[in-house]
């Protein structure tokens, strides 16, 4: 649906010009568009490094398929991850290695099953859990960047437009097409900025946000394996998390 609302916005704007009796093909230009996205995409060059607009472009990706975090399928996990390490002990849950849907569930069980100790634990996959989301800020900011540049862009190239538009003043049918095409690329910047980038940039850092969720409920999940916790306490806690009430 993320990515439908896009399509679905940019529809509005079109069969508001339709109503008012305005041909949605005037919105073609090719100069605004790369007055705007051109310059406003090239200008994001200055402020992140290639590798962080390629990250920030495929965690666009997430308004299709946006990564999952089954709460409820976690807990179910860990609840069984705990039962097993008291009947069977810390060493029986390598067999259940495999279980885990995530790099970092793995191997936290893994760090588990090596003996690692509780306070180390923590400090391991908070660390990891940090970095993660280190990872995605500049995802946000390039997004942020884009939606920030492509208003001022837009202007630019009403400006230009407007400039061509006074070489004109001597053909008055020419006039007044020139005027509205100029302001096409203002269209395209406030489009692109307010449909687009900011909207992608705030659900991206919301995406992220729930992962971060999602593996700081499996920390204290392991944590509580760890510190040899009854499947009871753990739900408790797990509830935190997922809104539900713990069941004995």
């Amino acid at each position: 649906m993320n990515f439908l609302g896009i399509f679905l916005a940019i529809g509005c704007i079109l069969t508001s010009m339709i109503l008012e009796g305005t041909h949605p093909g005037i919105l073609i230009n090719l100069p605004a568009f790369l007055v705007v996205w051109g310059a406003a995409f090239f200008a994001c060059f200055v402020q992140f490094t290639i590798g962080e607009i390629l990250a920030g472009v495929k965690c666009f990706l997430w308004l299709l398929a946006p990564p999952r975090q089954n709460l409820a399928a976690q807990v179910e996990l860990l609840v069984g991850l705990s039962t097993t390490a008291r009947q069977q002990g810390l060493l029986a849950l390598e067999n259940q290695i495999g279980s885990a849907s995530d790099d970092f569930t793995r191997d936290g069980i893994q760090m588990l099953v090596d003996g690692v100790d509780k306070d180390t634990l923590k400090a391991l996959l908070e660390n990891a859990i940090d970095i993660e989301q280190a990872k995605y800020t500049p995802c946000c900011k390039f997004w942020e960047g884009l939606g920030g540049y492509a208003p001022t862009m837009g202007i630019i190239g009403a400006v230009l437009g407007l400039i061509h538009a006074m070489s004109l003043l001597d053909r008055p049918d020419l006039l007044g097409p020139s005027i509205a095409v100029a302001f096409v690329a203002t269209i395209y910047g406030l489009v692109l900025a307010n449909i687009i980038a900011l909207p992608a940039s705030a659900r991206i850092k919301n995406i992220a946000s729930g992962m971060a969720i999602y593996k700081y409920m499996t920390l204290e999940g392991l944590l509580s394996i760890a510190a040899g916790e009854n499947t009871m306490m753990i739900k408790r806690r797990m509830a935190v998390y997922t809104g539900e009430k713990a069941e004995g």
